[in-house]
This record gives structure tokens, sequence and C-alpha cells, in this order.
């Protein structure tokens, strides 16, 4: 049997290597940073279109940098904001990021007097109250419940601005091993780990768009992972 040249061992080291390094770089990059990059791109480009205006050597070569600094930028948005998107799971796992995945069978969530939809989930085996709102974009766990749970922030992972009624505050974003409630399962789930938000969790966008469907029924909210089975009903 022919064993793989040392150099293709060596080649394939190294991809894995680059492709480890640049998903560590899209996760770390803070958006502010990306705002500077992106600012002093387009004054390089304005200089660029100034020198090829002038006849100025170099200049289309300045111009063309900058096209290239702007398109490495705006990808680097688009990675950012794809891992909210369950259509790009598999390029994220190929990154090295978890995959989320929801699954399970069909769970009927009654309206509460108070006019929202509340729900008892279990996350990583932990109990904790949530409310489901559909204009969240992550899930968002108390700090107090990602305690309980062994939920903690990601590492490099720069974290996110929420308002809230105390203000704007930072908070990091973590990963749920298992979140279960009804008859469904979500798995390696993003969520947001925010502080001073009491017993407060709602279960957000990222998980609600990995649902075949959902949907509201006489007041009641019809959860539907994919390949559903027969429905039951889920009390608090």
């Amino acid at each position: 049997m022919e064993l793989p040249s040392a150099s293709a061992y060596m080649g394939a080291v190294n991809t894995d290597a680059l492709i480890d390094a640049f998903a560590h770089f899209v996760a770390t990059t803070p958006r502010s940073t990306l705002l500077i990059a992106a600012l002093f791109a387009l004054v390089i480009g304005w200089v660029g279109s100034l020198m090829i205006r002038n006849k100025v050597p170099l200049g289309w070569l300045v111009r063309g940098s900058s096209t290239m600094a702007m398109v490495g930028i705006l990808s680097i948005v688009v990675l950012q904001f794809a891992r909210f998107d369950p259509r790009f799971d598999i390029a994220m796992a190929d990154m090295g990021l978890a995959e989320q995945v929801v699954e399970g069978r069909e769970t009927r969530v009654p309206l509460s007097a108070d006019g929202h939809y509340w729900l008892r989930a279990s996350v990583n085996g932990t109990e904790a109250r949530f409310m489901i709102d559909t204009g969240a974009t992550l899930t968002t766990i108390s700090d107090k419940t990602a305690a309980q749970a062994g939920v903690t922030p990601r590492e490099g992972h720069p974290p996110i601005t929420l308002s809230t009624a105390n203000g704007t505050i930072q908070a990091p974003i973590g990963v749920i091993e298992e979140l279960r409630f009804g008859n469904v399962a979500a798995r390696g789930l993003d969520t947001v780990i925010a502080p001073n938000i009491g017993d407060m969790n709602v279960i957000g966008m990222n998980l609600l768009s990995r649902l075949a469907e959902w949907k509201v029924q006489k007041g009641v909210l019809v959860l539907v992972p994919n390949n559903p089975q027969p429905e039951v009903t889920f009390g608090q």
C-alpha cells in the first residue's frame, strides 16, 4: 500500500490550520474594528482614484488593494451574521463552529394570561422557564441560568451589545449543549448570556428558524420540527 508523501500530509495539516485560524479570526474580530477598517479602505480607494485621475504610477494598484480589502471585510461580516441563518449550518461546522440542530415532534404552547408564550425547558439538564419571543434574534439566558446549567462564554468570541431597561450592557455568547421542551430538542444552540436580567430566559429566532414550521392557531403556538411526529400539547 502506498503511503501519502510527507508533503501531502503537511499540506493537509496546513490547510486545516488555516481554516481553524480563519474561523477564529472571523469569530473574534469586533465589528468596531471592521468599521474602522472599512473607512480606511474607502479612504485608500479615494486616494487611488485621485492617483489614477492624475496619472500617478501605481494608482490602479492602490485602488485595487482598497477593493480587495472591502471584499474581505464584507466576507467577514457575512460570515459573522451567517451563524444566525440555518442555511449556513453545514459551512459553519466545516469551519470548526458547532452545528445548531433542532429536532423532535410537534409541540403546542398555550397563550398565557399576560399575552406571552411561556414554557418550562431543560438547559443541559437544568430546569428553567422561557418566554418565546419571535422578535429576538438569539436565544438568551440569564447569567444565573447559565451558571446552573454550566453554559460558559465561548472563548475568543466578542460580546454583543444589548439594550435593556437598565441601559446598554455587554453580554457574551455561549453554547447550550442541549435545550429540551415538550417534544423539541435543540443541540449546539448559540445563546446570549445576559447579566442582571433576573430569571428571564428567552427562546429566539435562531431556534425557531430551524423548525420546519411555527404558527399560531386559535391562540396556541404550534412548533413543528423537521420530520414531525404526532402532536402533543405542552402545558406550563
